[in-house]
């Protein structure tokens, strides 16, 4: 994808995740974010310091223009940023790197895709559950909210897969 259509879409789903936040609060049990999904998908050739400085941007806006609790996201979403790299070398091999290359479904598989995509929305949410409940809420619960909110995001995530990660031989 180029630089700039990126960064359009980012944007545009920045904006999506503000209406996410401001008008589909579904229960108390869904945290719904496609935050993480976001930063994972941002174009290897950003280096982590720059992915943190995007990450940083993106949360703090939401926490600004939606949330309502400073810094929350940006908390949650920061971490995300910090294992981007390591993450996809993990999941999709140093293959990505030595090419140069984003990955995507088409490319890396949809097993290896939802698997990222798992353990980016898995890191986020534990710790937007863990600082948002402050050590007030039961383990239970928060175990529900995390397992809701975690198939919640996913389901969300691979639906927009293709538009973040789209396959560059097209």
């Amino acid at each position: 994808m180029k630089h700039t259509s990126f960064f359009l879409v980012y944007f545009l789903l920045t904006v999506a995740q503000l209406l996410i936040c401001n008008y589909f609060h579904l229960t108390p049990y869904v945290t719904l974010s496609i935050l993480p999904v976001m930063v994972l998908c941002i174009p290897i050739r950003y280096s982590t310091v720059a992915a943190l400085f995007i990450a940083f941007g993106t949360g703090l806006s939401v926490d600004l223009l939606a949330e309502g609790l400073l810094g929350l996201n940006t908390f949650a979403l920061l971490p995300v940023a910090l294992v981007r790299r390591p993450l996809i070398r993990l999941v999709f091999g140093d293959e990505v790197f030595a090419r140069n290359e984003d990955f995507s479904v088409k490319k890396n598989g949809f097993g290896k895709v939802s698997g990222a995509i798992v353990i980016a929305q898995a890191l986020f949410l534990a710790l937007y559950i863990w600082a948002d409940g402050a050590g007030t809420r039961p383990f239970w619960f928060n175990m529900a909210r995390f397992s809701a909110s975690l198939a919640a995001g996913y389901i969300l995530a691979v639906i927009l897969i293709d538009t973040l990660a789209p396959d560059s031989r097209k």
